[in-house]
């Protein structure tokens, strides 16, 4: 079979309560620019919103006016989406769990992944949602997953459970050595 390749993720649709509650959560508490609405094309009784996540792509909300918004949280079961994860910056990762503290808006606090710290917390529809900050650049060149791949196969020749520190540092080098090579010996 010749495979379908994607190039990444072009924009995820949430259900949505009112108009005024997604812009309030998706532009007042996480910044995302409310840049464009429209009818929902497949039913123009729905109101279509449409917010940038950070990188250009986008975030995009069914609303109506008849819905309410329901923040028990959503199932998690089989088929089901389980969280959305953004990216920030080590900046505003440090000040995320007081600034939904602030919003009044429970958090896990900061939990440590290994290669990545994460808060989680959930929309004003029960939706779980992650802040996630990359504990690592990667080298000029190379993107996150490479380094990720690459710190994988560390992780399992050192028969380590998950990938630590270590594993990206040495990732880091070995991809760096590889772009750049050297005519040094040894």
């Amino acid at each position: 079979m010749t495979l379908l390749q994607t190039q990444g993720v072009h924009h995820i649709t949430l259900n949505g309560a009112d108009r005024q509650t997604s812009i309030d959560f998706w532009e007042g508490v996480l910044g995302m620019p409310f840049v464009f609405e429209q009818p929902n094309l497949d039913d123009p009784e729905v109101n279509h919103l449409y917010f940038d996540p950070g990188d250009g792509r986008l975030i995009t909300i069914f609303t109506s006016e008849d819905r309410t918004a329901d923040d028990a949280a959503n199932p998690n079961d089989v088929g089901n989406l389980h969280h959305l994860a953004f990216i920030v910056s080590r900046a505003v990762y440090t000040q995320a769990a007081q600034r939904l503290k602030d919003a009044r808006i429970a958090s896990s606090g900061e939990i440590d992944r290994g290669f990545m710290d994460s808060i989680y917390f959930r929309d004003p529809l029960g939706q779980l949602l992650e802040l996630a900050c990359y504990k690592f650049d990667p080298p000029q060149g190379c993107t996150h997953a490479d380094v990720l791949h690459e710190a994988h196969h560390l992780r399992v020749k050192a028969g380590a459970y998950n990938i630590a520190d270590v594993h990206l540092a040495d990732a880091i080098e070995a991809l760096t050595r590889k772009r750049a090579g050297t005519l040094s010996e040894g």
